[in-house]
């Protein structure tokens, strides 16, 4: 049910749930804010597994950094982005033994392949000919594409749906690395020397991920290789959109009573790329995930709803937003009874 609001949820509980079994003591992670708040949110109920969650600085929704800091853990703002806490987050629980909550943990995993037993069995069953998802850490992509290679092997589907994976351009290292590269599963043969070639290329570039979609500002994914292979399973796809693109999808995610946090949005923004290609046919059935609710960013939407193009500018520009096709204007009337009539009227 995302308790905390984003899918996280699926696998934290499946992760805590084995924290306990092993007798962990402690849990951490890395966070650019769905995972804390959720690690957050089960460390309080659980009452004995106290949590630690590093976030960067200023790198965080100020949605989900509530949810960590009013659910009582321990939040820790590296000077960094994601990778830099990734990447101590892994030296501290290897020096402090505490469990580690990020989708490195394969029962993270477990956890959020019951998405898709879900979605199919709200579709009865019937296999959608997509599943569209935002590529951030690829831990979702991952697990899909396992739940889907299981659910083949036992007979309970007869194929499994093509995955689409969708990069925010910020921040689109699987892009690269599928399209440009050319780099892909191979029967598990992957070329881990040019996977290494493209980071450190990154690297001397001073390359690091930039888009609103928070949630998917990620450079280095953890579950690069696991991706690969649910790419390979499902003959799936890699886009990528802007986040002009992003925010007008998810513009129009809300108008359709859902709503989302921007990094959900690329999902329906990449549908609408790959429908323009071609890739997705005018009558397949389609499957977007949404993976975190709209009042996890509200900031970015407030903005795009009352900004002018002017400020929109000033204040987004440098991530390529410079306009609101579909902004929900509030309407600015005078206490007086006849303008507020025809102000309604209008």
């Amino acid at each position: 049910m995302n308790p905390s609001g984003s899918f996280k949820d699926n696998g934290m509980t499946a992760a805590f749930t084995h924290a306990r079994l092993v007798g962990a003591t402690r849990a951490a992670c890395a966070s650019t804010g769905n995972t804390s708040a959720a690690v957050a949110l089960y460390s309080a109920v659980d009452g004995r597994i106290p949590a630690i969650v590093l976030v960067g600085s200023g790198k965080i929704a100020y949605g989900k950094l509530a949810q960590a800091l009013d659910y009582g853990v321990r939040v820790l703002q590296v000077l960094g982005d994601f990778d830099t806490c990734m990447k101590r987050v892994q030296e501290v629980a290897k020096e402090l033994k505490i469990y580690l909550m990020n989708s490195l943990n394969p029962f993270r995993l477990e956890g959020q392949k019951t998405i898709m037993f879900r979605i199919l069995e709200g579709l009865r069953w019937e296999v959608p000919d997509w599943i569209v998802v935002p590529g951030g850490n690829l831990g979702n992509s991952s697990a899909f594409g396992k739940a889907f290679q299981e659910l083949v092997e036992t007979g309970l589907i007869p194929r499994p749906p093509r995955l689409a994976v969708i990069n925010a351009a910020g921040a689109d290292t699987l892009y690269r690395i599928v399209n440009e590269e050319r780099i892909a599963w191979n029967d598990g043969r992957v070329d881990d020397e040019g996977i290494a070639t493209f980071y450190n290329e990154m690297d001397a570039q001073n390359r690091r991920a930039h888009t609103l979609a928070s949630a998917i500002e990620i450079n280095r994914p953890v579950n690069l290789k696991k991706c690969l292979r649910a790419l390979e399973w499902t003959d799936g796809v890699v886009e990528k959109v802007t986040d002009q693109e992003i925010l007008d999808a998810k513009a129009q995610v809300g108008a359709g009573g859902f709503g989302c946090e921007p990094a959900s949005a690329a999902s329906v923004a990449g549908v609408r790329k790959l429908r323009q290609a071609g890739t997705i046919g005018r009558d397949d059935r389609v499957v977007c995930v949404l993976t975190g609710h709209a009042l996890k960013d509200p900031h970015a939407t407030v903005a795009y709803h009352t900004s002018d193009a002017e400020k929109l500018q000033a204040d987004y520009g440098a991530y390529g937003v410079t306009g609101a096709a579909y902004a929900n204007r509030p309407v600015v009337v005078e206490d007086n009874l006849d303008k507020i009539i025809a102000a309604i009227k209008a």
